[in-house]
């Protein structure tokens, strides 16, 4: 499954880039470029077998509850991720499949690494054993994304970085031009 939103990620990504590089180079918000990339993911995802699925820009309920995570020092917060791929809390067995944090390259590296931290989080399976699912109802923490992504837009220098995450863990990473 993981390859395989890689693979949607990818091509919406491509589209995202090849329609609206003035729009990406013309230092407009995160908030306005996540938009901009979530219609873009919507139109992979809708024709996928993930079409069930809703893109959301800072989407943070579970059916009406907020979304929360432990942090580092195993507190409860609540969550708002740039841009989620998700069922709404439709379909309990498989609710999350991606979280994606996007930061232009002149935010501060501590904004940065929380980001990373949170997609650590989001994509990891349990809080060491301490998350309860039963595939019926919705967990109280989130957690179980398939997919993190870490999306960092450098426009001076033209550049994009992704890292991919799952299970907790960076699993791929790279550069590319953006023009």
């Amino acid at each position: 499954m993981k390859e395989k939103l890689i693979e949607i990620f990818e091509r919406a990504n491509e589209r995202f880039l090849s329609e609206n590089i003035d729009f990406i180079v013309s230092n407009v918000s995160e908030r306005s470029l996540c938009s901009t990339l979530a219609q873009c993911i919507y139109l992979e995802i809708n024709n996928s077998i993930f079409a069930n699925y809703h893109v959301d820009v800072e989407y943070n309920r579970n059916k009406g509850k907020v979304k929360t995570i432990y942090n580092d020092d195993l507190e409860v917060v609540s969550i708002v991720c740039d841009l989620i791929v998700h069922s709404r809390g439709e379909i309990v067995e498989k609710d999350n499949l991606i979280a994606l944090e996007m930061k232009k390259s002149y935010r501060s590296q501590k904004e940065k690494e929380k980001d990373r931290a949170r997609l650590v989080a989001l994509t990891r399976d349990s809080y060491d054993g301490v998350w309860s699912f039963d595939g019926k109802t919705l967990p109280e923490y989130v957690c179980g994304y398939e997919l993190g992504i870490y999306y960092e837009i450098d426009k001076r220098c033209n550049l994009l970085f992704i890292e991919y995450y799952a299970k907790g863990e960076k699993i791929k990473s790279y550069r590319r031009a953006i023009k």
